[in-house]
C-alpha cells in the first residue's frame, strides 16, 4: 500500500460558505487533513510526500482561462481595494454571455455557487491536491509500483464537483477526471466509482459523451440536496457515452444495508466494464454522524467498503475527498485502510 499527501494542502483556509440562503461556518478546513494523517501514523504506515508532476495534466481537463482564474484571481480581487471581501466569492452567476472582463465578471463566470471561495493561499493547496492525486497515476504509468499495489491519496480540497470551467461544492480541480485522463496515455479503459455522499456532477459532465471512462456514483438523492441539478438515475450519458454514466441516488435516510446494496450494483457495473484501472472517489461524509450525511454508514462499514474495492482485483487509486465529522476522520480512515490490509502484513 502506498499513501500520498502534501503539507501545502493545509494552506487553503476558507472563511465560510453560502448555501440555502445563509452563510455557514466552514466545513472544509485544514484540520481535516491533520486528522486524516493521524490514521496511517497510528497504523505504522508510511505517507509519501507528493512530488510535482506539473500543470499539463490539469490543462488536459480544465480550461486555461479557468485555471488562470484559480491561480491569479485572489490578487486581482484584492487589487480592487478595501471594499472587497477577504476571499474571491461572487454574488453574480453568469457562466454564459459573459466576456470575463474584470475579476468580478471572471468570478461570475468561474464560480458555480457560494461554496468555493478563493483565499490568498488557496491556489497552492488546490494545485498540490491535484499533484497528490497525479503521483499515484504517474506511478502506474511509469511502472514505479506493482500493478496490484493499493494507492491512496489524501487530497484536500476535494475535486469531484469541479467542472471543466467552474468551481463549486468545496471543489476546484477535478482530481478524479485529471488522473483518469492522465492514465489514458497507457490504459484503454478507466472506471471511476464514486461513493461520496454527494454526486460528482463535475466528473459526469467531463466524461458524459465518452465510453472509455465509466462513471458510476452512489450518492444521496440530489432532490433538494447538493448538487441539486445532476445525479439522477435517468442521466446515462450521451452519444457514444450513453450507458457509461450510471447513477444510484439513495433516498435520504438510507441505512447501511441499503447503502451497500447500491454499492454492490456499482461494483457489478465496474466488473462488467472490466477496466484497466479503477479510481475510487471515497467520501467519509456518508458516515452516520457527518453533518452532510443523508445515510447511515458506520465506522466498521468503511472496512467493508474497502474489502469490496479490493475484491475487484484491479489496479486502484483511492482519492479521499469528502468527510466533515472531523473528530471521526482518523478512526474512519483506519477502518478503511484495515479493509485492504486485513489479510496482509502491514
Amino acid at each position: 500500500m502506498k499513501i500520498y499527501s502534501h503539507e501545502n494542502q493545509k494552506l487553503h483556509k476558507p472563511k465560510g460558505y453560502y448555501s440555502r440562503g445563509k452563510m455557514h461556518l466552514p466545513q472544509e478546513m485544514p484540520e481535516r487533513l491533520v486528522e486524516l494523517l493521524k490514521a496511517p501514523e497510528i497504523m505504522g504506515l508510511k505517507v509519501t510526500d507528493a512530488i510535482e508532476i506539473g500543470i499539463d495534466p490539469i490543462l488536459a481537463i480544465h480550461d486555461l482561462g479557468y485555471v488562470d482564474f484559480l491561480k491569479h484571481g485572489y490578487d486581482e480581487w484584492t487589487a480592487l481595494g478595501e471594499e472587497m471581501g477577504e476571499e474571491v466569492q461572487t454574488s453574480i452567476y453568469a457562466s454564459t454571455n459573459n466576456a470575463g472582463l474584470g475579476i468580478l465578471a471572471k468570478a461570475a463566470q468561474y464560480q458555480a455557487d457560494g461554496s468555493a471561495p478563493i483565499g490568498k493561499y488557496s491556489w497552492t493547496s488546490i494545485y498540490w491536491s491535484a499533484q497528490t492525486a497525479l503521483n499515484a497515476a504517474d506511478a502506474l504509468l511509469k511502472e514505479r509500483i506493482p500493478q496490484n499495489e493499493i494507492q491512496i491519496c489524501l487530497t484536500r480540497p476535494a475535486g469531484h464537483h469541479a467542472r471543466k470551467s467552474s468551481a463549486g461544492g468545496f471543489c476546484y480541480l477535478n482530481n478524479a477526471a485529471i488522473i483518469a485522463q492522465h492514465l489514458r496515455q497507457k490504459y484503454q479503459k478507466i472506471a471511476i466509482i464514486d461513493t461520496d455522499m454527494h454526486h460528482g456532477q463535475g466528473i459526469q459532465e467531463i466524461f458524459y459523451d465518452r465510453k472509455d471512462v465509466l462513471y458510476t456514483s452512489v450518492h444521496g438523492s440530489p432532490i433538494n440536496f447538493y448538487p441539486v441539478v445532476a445525479g439522477h438515475e435517468h442521466e446515462k450519458g450521451q452519444g457514444e457515452g450513453y450507458g457509461y454514466n450510471i447513477n444510484y441516488p439513495m433516498p435520504h435516510g438510507t441505512d447501511e444495508k441499503g447503502f451497500f446494496s447500491y454499492v454492490d450494483k456499482a461494483v457489478d457495473n465496474v466488473t462488467l466494464f472490466n477496466p484497466d484501472v479503477i479510481v475510487h472517489v471515497l467520501g467519509f461524509d456518508v458516515y452516520k454522524d457527518d453533518p452532510q450525511a443523508k445515510c447511515h454508514v458506520s465506522t466498521q462499514g468503511f472496512m467493508e467498503l474497502a474489502k469490496k474495492m479490493k475484491a475487484l482485483n484491479k489496479p486502484i487509486i483511492i482519492l479521499v475527498e469528502g468527510g466533515y465529522c472531523i473528530e471521526k476522520l482518523s478512526e474512519n480512515l483506519q477502518a478503511f485502510l484495515s479493509g485492504f490490509i486485513s489479510d496482509e502484513k502491514q
